[in-house]
Parts: C-alpha cells; sequence; structure tokens
C-alpha cells in the first residue's frame, strides 16, 4: 500500500468509533467561514433602459433611481457639480446629485442672475451676482428641485438628488446603461421634466438577475 493509503487509514473515521467534540477554536473558525460568505457581494449585473415617450418617442434627460426594496446602501456625495448659467439658461438643464453633495452655480453670462429654488427638498437664494457664489448650497434631502431666475423668468432648470448609488440620465436616443448592480428586487423610479409639477415620477417593480436585462420604460411625455 501507497503512504497515502496508509494516511487516510488513520485519518478516516472508524464506522461506530466516537469522535472527539470540536474544539472551540474550530468552532470560531467555522462561525467566521460561515460570516465570510454571508457578506459576499451578490452577483452584479448590467441593466439597460429603454425610455420612451407618449408618442413613442425616445425622452432624454429622463432620470432613472433603482431602489432597492428593504435598506439602502449608504451613498457618496458628488464632488465637482456645478450648475451654471449660460446665454440665459441653466446648464446642464437636468443636474442628477447623491444625497449630500454640494453644488456651484457659476453665472457666465455678463449679466447678473438672481438664482431660486422654492421647492420642499431644497429652498435657496442666490441674490444678484456674477461670477461665482462664495459658497455652494448643499442638498441633503432626496428629491425634485425646480430652479428659477427672479430676474429671467424663462429660466428654469431641475437638479434630482437621489439616496440609491444606482441612478442615470438617459442619453438622446433616451437609452441607459447602470453596470455593476447586485441581483435582487427593485423599485424603479422615473423622473422627467415633462410630468406633472410636483409628480414623484414613475414607480415599477424590476427584478434584476445575474445576466443582467433590458427594462423599458414608457412616460406619458409628449
Amino acid at each position: 500500500m501507497s503512504r497515502l493509503f496508509h494516511l487516510y487509514r488513520r485519518q478516516a473515521p472508524v464506522p461506530g468509533e466516537r469522535q472527539p467534540a470540536p474544539t472551540l477554536a474550530a468552532m470560531v473558525r467555522a462561525g467566521l467561514a460561515a460570516a465570510l460568505l454571508a457578506h459576499l457581494p451578490a452577483q452584479a449585473a448590467a441593466v439597460k433602459f429603454q425610455v420612451s415617450g407618449a408618442q413613442g418617442q425616445p425622452l432624454a434627460d429622463a432620470v432613472l433611481m433603482l431602489e432597492p426594496q428593504g435598506a439602502h446602501p449608504a451613498v457618496k456625495p458628488l464632488e465637482g457639480i456645478d450648475v451654471a448659467q449660460e446665454n440665459r439658461a441653466f446648464l446642464p438643464l437636468v443636474t442628477v446629485v447623491t444625497v449630500g453633495t454640494k453644488v456651484q452655480f457659476p453665472n457666465r453670462d455678463s449679466v447678473r442672475h438672481h438664482v431660486y429654488s422654492f421647492s420642499d427638498a431644497r429652498r435657496f437664494e442666490l441674490k444678484l451676482y456674477v461670477g461665482k457664489p462664495e459658497k455652494p448650497i448643499s442638498f441633503d434631502k432626496a428629491g425634485v428641485v425646480v430652479l428659477g431666475c427672479n430676474i429671467h423668468d424663462q429660466m428654469v432648470g431641475w437638479i434630482v438628488i437621489t439616496d440609491t448609488p444606482w441612478y442615470g440620465k438617459s442619453a438622446a436616443n433616451g437609452q441607459l446603461s447602470l453596470t455593476d448592480v447586485p441581483a435582487g428586487n427593485y423599485t424603479l423610479r422615473t423622473w422627467h421634466a415633462g410630468l406633472p409639477p410636483g409628480s414623484p415620477g414613475l414607480e415599477q417593480p424590476v427584478v434584476v438577475g445575474p445576466a443582467g436585462q433590458t427594462v423599458a420604460v414608457k412616460l406619458g411625455v409628449r
């Protein structure tokens, strides 16, 4: 017989023989292994979205937020976010930020602007100014903020504040792709400026599988 077989015979349990109880160290190692397995990240996948309007046209600047059903993972504030005023318009028209993000409002026009918001998610006022305000505005509550200018009534813009790390804005073709989304059950919230004022957006359930998928979203926006 080989040496390996002799080792196996010595280590293999004998039927009917009483086995020694596991040591405390062995139980601790087993518990640590189980805890590590429980905290391994779920399989992640890419989820693609196609957003269309009431007549089937692709919708740009739709904000999509995948909100997990259950506890929300913590989000990190974004850095270096600007909402500028250029040619008497807000640029970008729609901005998406995470909770806690501070936003600067530089005025790049040759005329002064008076930027404000009366939205419940964040009320603020930047009185007549040019250049960059001394301090940015912090957005600490999830929701939709409508921007205006007290001098130029035609100026309007939006800031959407989200508390989920899986979010984005649709491109001109109405498409958006989110990567590294853990498999699980989610509520997809879709918001667009063409929805009625004060609307929190369209909600629909989404189940993300390990292979990912494409989700169609249709809004009643013309």
